[in-house]
């Protein structure tokens, strides 16, 4: 029964639960601490359904890599969850304003500011596959032993740094409303 829910229930949690959790939180008090949490809670999700049903039963056997991949994993969330809270401030003070689509509602300006994130992570992701220098810092993704949670959460602050430029300056740029970036 667990099993079939992991199967079939994992994708649809976090896509419609936690992105509707996170849509719904942002104005709630104290929304900042609202979504670290909610990032917290969608990573353990994440490994409990991997540790429930792996791609591949040796996967979840340590190899001696946790340490490691705890402190590149730790590292890069907290950069993630301080650019959680900084990207508001920096919505206040943005000086552009006339490019965002204000006039639509709340939540089609959040899903815009969602693919619009994704796109500029994903593109830094594409180029680091093509471009030397990038994967320099990329390398650091694929350098591991065995495929579980971790490898997604491993990368090399630099790179973490590009991809999340990449997914925020378009947005500051267009006039990310502060209500939107909250």
């Amino acid at each position: 029964m667990v099993t079939s829910f992991v199967r079939y229930g994992y994708v649809p949690v976090m896509l419609f639960g936690v992105n509707g959790a996170a849509i719904a939180l942002a104005h709630a008090p104290w929304a900042e601490v609202w979504m670290a949490a909610l990032i917290l809670i969608a990573v353990g999700l994440s490994f409990a359904a991997e540790r429930t049903l792996p791609y591949s039963a040796e996967w979840n056997e340590p190899i001696g890599d946790g340490g490691r991949d705890f402190a590149h994993a730790f590292i890069n969330e907290t950069s993630l969850l301080l650019t959680v809270l900084v990207v508001p401030l920096l919505a206040m003070l943005n000086p552009f304003s006339s490019w965002w689509p204000s006039s639509l509602p709340f939540v089609l300006q959040v899903l815009i500011a969602i693919v619009v994130t994704d796109v500029g992570v994903t593109a830094v992701h594409v180029a680091s596959h093509r471009v030397g220098w990038l994967w320099r810092f990329h390398a650091v993704h694929h350098s591991v032993k065995r495929f579980y949670g971790f490898n997604g959460l491993m990368k090399h602050p630099l790179h973490g740094a590009l991809e999340l430029a990449a997914g925020i300056l378009p947005l500051l740029i267009l006039g990310l409303p502060k209500a939107i970036a909250e």
